[in-house]
């Protein structure tokens, strides 16, 4: 058995590692970028160890970093949850290289699945028909209209490397080819450090049905059952369940059988989720991810199995101790994800900024697994998952009057989160009666009319004095040790309220009809539209913010000309700051 297990993620899937090691008797090790040093998964680990930087390129896609932690730390096995480095073939071979057990599939399997293009050749080999889509990389707009024109629009461009939604555009017509697929490379690079790309048909009304795969080194694969994640909104979940409603038994055995055919096909071991898409009576096999899912807690609630207890035995060379048969589902959970987005009028903007309450709800069959706690900030750098509330019932309708009830008693201030729009999803007919689809949420469920109470951005004491990175010495029981430490600037005094820098005065989205066009939230622009001199109208987008790892589109109120253009690529904007004047 592994004795100190290295975590290479953060927020709630670090704590929820941590969680399970401190249950079997293993030691933790948390690594942290600068903005993450005061962290709850930092807290929660036996030891931490800063990878330094603030984005995720700088820290948590920092591979030497990483692995000077794993030395440094002695650790001999390292979990790395999921996002990051969870489906990185050269991260896990730099692991196992160094003797180092890696808490996942093989690295050959993920060089198989890990690829989106080359896991649907895989799957066609092994029998399993997945959702028609070219298997290679694309390289010009041109291969997106040949095949649009092929077999029909829309289109899902989607990244090769990745999973989760990060990184699909879907393209409505030849005219939106170049743009979609810039937006989608651009936003695969940022968020699994690999830009390919890929093109498949995008389907017109499916349910998103996955099926959760435990395999151990000793051959034995199974299926532990399917979770329905079709209520979505820009292709990333909102609320999952399991099992999947409204699902026929031959279809759950028949998809199972298909998830167990793909995971052999490519020598997996671990745990995995291979994702269909189900409609008209028909699946087929969309993508397989080589990892722990966000959504894993609904399996462990209807199975009662500890998923990360059984990564561990497994990466420990345990053998399953269970059959196929043996396998129990009981009951019924659902998952909604907390996240920090303001979804007012159904936009779902990243809502960054520090959490000044939160309230846990509590009760029979409820679980939260959360990454922060009262006092803690969410960075505009990082991914916008706050928590997950989960449920358990005896049947759906009781699990999601329970589901309601739960995010009743969920308080959150200081951002906004998608509790308001979770309410909606659980509390409309079509939900509970299992008619909705990966489309519903966008092109049926109305949210135009919801409104959340904007967060107000907490004011930084007047007293606080800025903290600086210093080189000290340190004398303990007589020796002596060279330590860096985080210390008072005392070189700077604290802003006063009249010289604290303002930000632009003008509202969200361009000032309600005024010049000035403001950003909503903090973030980092990724490319500017227009020019001075431009002629522009009403709802053209000016420029693109990135913010929580999503692009979102800062639009004119008001048509005029282009006075002023105040930002570039790569420039870095707070709440109100004014990015371009019309007049």
């Amino acid at each position: 058995m592994l004795k100190k297990i290295l975590i290479a993620n953060r927020g709630e899937i670090a704590v929820r590692v941590i969680r399970t090691c401190r249950e079997m008797g293993i030691a933790t090790v948390a690594v942290y970028s600068n903005l993450d040093r005061e962290a709850l998964h930092v807290r929660m680990a036996d030891e931490a160890y800063a990878l330094g930087g603030e984005t995720a390129a700088e820290s948590y896609l920092n591979t030497e970093a990483i692995l000077n932690a794993i030395e440094r730390s002695g650790a001999d096995g390292v979990h790395p949850g999921y996002g990051f480095f969870s489906e990185n073939t050269d991260f896990a071979r730099a692991i196992t290289d160094r003797g180092v057990t890696f808490i996942g599939p093989p690295p050959e399997a993920i060089e198989v699945m890990g690829d989106k293009i080359s896991s649907r050749i895989a799957a066609e080999k092994a029998g399993v028909a997945g959702v028609p889509g070219r298997s290679e990389p694309l390289t010009s707009p041109d291969e997106v209209v040949a095949f649009g024109d092929e077999v029909g629009w829309p289109l899902a461009i989607k990244a090769a490397y990745g999973g989760g939604g990060r990184g699909m555009k879907v393209v409505e017509s030849a005219s939106e080819a170049a743009e979609a697929m810039e937006s989608a490379a651009r936003e695969a690079q940022a968020y699994f450090g690999r830009p390919e790309i890929y093109v498949e048909r995008y389907l017109g009304w499916p349910r998103h049905v996955e099926m959760q795969v435990l395999g151990d080194t000793h051959g034995t694969m199974l299926w532990l059952g399917e979770r329905d994640c079709s209520a979505q909104r820009r292709h990333q979940k909102l609320v999952e369940e399991s099992p999947a409603p409204a699902f026929p038994d031959d279809v759950r055995q028949a998809m199972g059988e298909a998830a167990v055919k793909v995971s052999q096909a490519c020598g997996y071991y671990n745990a995995g989720t291979v994702e269909f898409l189900f409609q008209g009576g028909e699946f087929f096999f969309l993508e397989m991810n080589t990892r722990l899912q966000v959504e894993h807690p609904v399996t462990e609630l209807v199975t009662g199995l500890d998923l990360v207890e059984w990564q561990i035995r497994i990466a420990s060379g345990e053998p399953l101790t269970f059959s196929q048969d043996e396998v129990r589902r009981n009951g019924h959970a659902i998952e909604v994800r907390i996240n920090a987005e303001d979804p007012s009028g159904g936009r779902f903007s990243p809502s960054p900024g520090t959490i000044t309450k939160f309230a846990a709800p509590s009760g029979p069959g409820v679980r939260l697994d959360a990454g922060y706690e009262t006092g803690d900030t969410v960075s505009q750098f990082y991914d916008n998952l706050v928590a997950k509330l989960v449920v358990w019932a005896p049947d759906r309708e009781a699990a999601r009057r329970r589901m309601l009830r739960a995010l009743s008693e969920t308080k959150i201030t200081g951002i906004a989160t998608t509790i308001p729009a979770d309410e909606a999803i659980l509390s409309h007919p079509d939900f509970a009666a299992a008619k909705h689809s990966t489309r519903w949420v966008e092109d049926v469920l109305d949210l135009s009319q919801l409104s959340v109470e904007a967060a107000a951005p907490t004011p930084p004491a007047e007293e606080t004095i800025p903290t600086v990175q210093r080189d000290v010495t340190a004398e303990v029981d007589g020796r002596r040790f060279s330590v860096r430490l985080w210390v008072p600037d005392v070189g700077t005094a604290a802003p006063s309220a009249a010289t604290r820098p303002k930000r632009g005065a003008a509202s969200i989205g361009g000032g309600s009809g005024s010049g000035d066009v403001t950003v909503p939230m903090q973030g980092t622009i990724v490319k500017v539209l227009v020019a001075v001199g431009d002629k522009v109208e009403v709802g053209q987008t000016i420029c693109l913010l990135e913010a929580m790892k999503m692009e979102n589109a800062v639009n004119a109120e008001k048509a005029g000309v282009v006075k002023e253009v105040r930002v570039s690529a790569g420039s870095s904007v707070g709440a109100g700051d004014i990015v371009a004047v019309i007049e």
